[in-house]
């Protein structure tokens, strides 16, 4: 548990009301260890994750602490040791938490600790399989097509019909032209 102090100063303040406000533009959150990664390294990544419209941010764990605690989100704490660097998601959670464990293959200095999903607390083992399954537009896709199957088969077999009754009227023709001649 963290230290709270008496006297509060504007400067912290106004870093967790920022931190707040980060927080409140996005449901899902991946909590990370970067410790060891090169500037460089840290940039890849951040560009990575803007394609997906998240952002990656370097946080103090006591501040994010108390903005999550104001933001009445379920207990993060046990991943707000360390190092800490938060993936906040606006969409899309688990294509985000695909680029941050692909880029821990190729980079093991990046550690995924867990996330907060929802209301949900997840963490690294959970994240991993999250990470795994079809993205939104993935799942509506699938669902489209099998909303559209039933229909796209009725269309085909009443297409069958008509191709049946022309191709019997064109072999009952060919067979009286071969019959005639």
């Amino acid at each position: 548990m963290a230290i709270v102090a008496k006297k509060v100063q504007d400067a912290k303040v106004s870093a967790i009301d920022e931190l707040k406000q980060s927080f409140g533009t996005a449901p899902d959150f991946i909590f990370t260890d970067y410790r060891g990664l090169t500037v460089e390294q840290i940039s890849n990544l951040r560009k990575q994750l803007r394609a997906k419209d998240a952002t990656f941010k370097v946080v103090k764990n006591n501040f994010a602490r108390i903005a999550f605690e104001q933001l009445s989100a379920p207990n993060v704490e046990n991943y707000l040791t360390g190092p800490t660097a938060i993936a906040i998601t606006p969409k899309d959670a688990n294509e985000v938490a695909k680029i941050l464990l692909e880029f821990a293959k190729e980079v093991p200095a990046l550690k995924v600790k867990g996330g907060l999903v929802g209301n949900s607390v997840y963490d690294a083992a959970q994240i991993e399989a999250f990470s795994k399954l079809p993205g939104r537009l993935e799942l509506i896709a699938m669902l489209m097509s099998v909303m559209n199957a039933p229909a796209r088969n009725m269309v085909s077999a009443l297409n069958d019909i008509n191709a049946r009754l022309v191709r019997t009227i064109k072999a009952i023709g060919d067979k009286k032209q071969e019959g005639a001649a």
